[in-house]
């Protein structure tokens, strides 16, 4: 990436930004042709940029899902580098962030469930409620990631969200998440056992 954009992304200048993109209109579109890469919203993300990762947000909204090499969105970004405050801003703007697959098809919600952030499990609880279904490769879905790494606030979070799901879409809520098998065969309710 070109050394002045990734400057302005760390900084969160908007004005810097748009004055490379006056001198090369295609500088975005040019990391958007790379498959893997960090775009100046991954940037801005790990840097707690908001304003900045909004602009670019609106001006290539490809690049919130778009995965560097070593598998991770912008907001996995973000998560790690504990930037509560962006990942919040950028659900609110584009609630599907929640499920954007990274590594291992961990997803922002199962990053989160896995860090025992309850603040933001609750977040996109609200804002992506479906996001409680995603599983990663292995088959495991957000409940067997927080009984298997023992994550016991969240756990109550998410067998509260399900008791006030299965009310409206019982069925669904089972099959899709308690009784979900991963590729152990095994349930949530199975790994609670162990």
């Amino acid at each position: 990436m070109n050394q002045r954009l990734q400057q302005a992304a760390e900084s969160g200048s908007i004005n810097d930004l748009y004055a490379l993109i006056d001198e090369n209109p295609c500088i975005l579109e040019n990391i958007d042709a790379m498959p893997f890469v960090n775009t100046p919203l991954h940037i801005a993300a790990s840097c707690g940029e908001i304003a900045f990762a909004v602009e670019m947000l609106n001006l290539k909204p490809s690049f919130a899902k778009k995965l560097n090499t070593n598998g991770c969105s912008p907001l996995h970004l973000a998560v790690e580098k504990d930037q509560q405050e962006l990942v919040t801003w950028l659900l609110r703007i584009d609630p599907s962030l929640a499920g954007v697959k990274g590594r291992e098809g961990i997803t922002l919600f199962h990053l989160l469930v896995l860090r025992a952030n309850v603040d933001l499990v609750v977040e996109c609880l609200i804002t992506s409620p479906e996001c409680i279904k995603d599983v990663s490769v292995n088959g495991q879905n957000a409940l067997h990631l927080a009984v298997v790494n023992e994550r016991f606030e969240v756990l109550q979070v998410l067998t509260g969200w399900i008791q006030r799901m299965s009310q409206k879409n019982a069925r669904s809520i089972e099959y899709s998440v308690l009784n979900k098998k991963d590729l152990t065969v095994n349930t949530p309710l199975h790994r609670a056992a162990y």
